[in-house]
């Protein structure tokens, strides 16, 4: 953990959520399942707000990896993920980006969100993506 000057703010993780370096990263996402990430600093008031409900939620949903990327340690991550503000809030279901936004979640939000990613008919999911992707193909050639 690292104390930072001033107020005695310390980077956290709880004991039900991961850090997520570099490192780790593609090993934590390329999975099967859901990743919620949460890309914070610890000098940003509302991710330092937001991290207690994170660690609250991560608690109640231990088949979910809850991980945390500090965007000041992992700025290579951050910026390759086009992150501007934080706190930002992803979620991954199989290998897919189901959700991105900016800003700290009330506890009732983020189970809602969680319960709303569990019921996701991923084949649906997968068919939309292909049907984009086939769009944007068609549109250049």
């Amino acid at each position: 953990m690292r104390a930072r000057a001033g107020p005695q703010w310390k980077d956290t993780m709880g004991a039900t959520t991961v850090q997520i370096t570099q490192d780790n990263f593609e090993t934590t996402v390329d999975r099967e399942g859901i990743v919620v990430l949460d890309w914070w600093a610890s000098w940003c008031g509302p991710c330092r707000a937001f991290g207690p409900v994170y660690e609250s939620v991560a608690g109640k949903h231990p088949d979910i990896v809850f991980g945390k990327v500090n965007t000041e340690d992992e700025q290579t991550l951050a910026a390759a993920f086009e992150i501007r503000s934080i706190p930002t809030l992803m979620i991954l279901r199989d290998r897919i980006l189901v959700f991105s936004q900016a800003g700290a979640l009330s506890e009732a939000a983020l189970e809602d969100l969680i319960r709303q990613v569990r019921t996701l008919d991923m084949d649906a999911v997968r068919a939309e993506i292909a049907a984009a992707e086939k769009k944007k193909g068609d549109a250049t050639a």
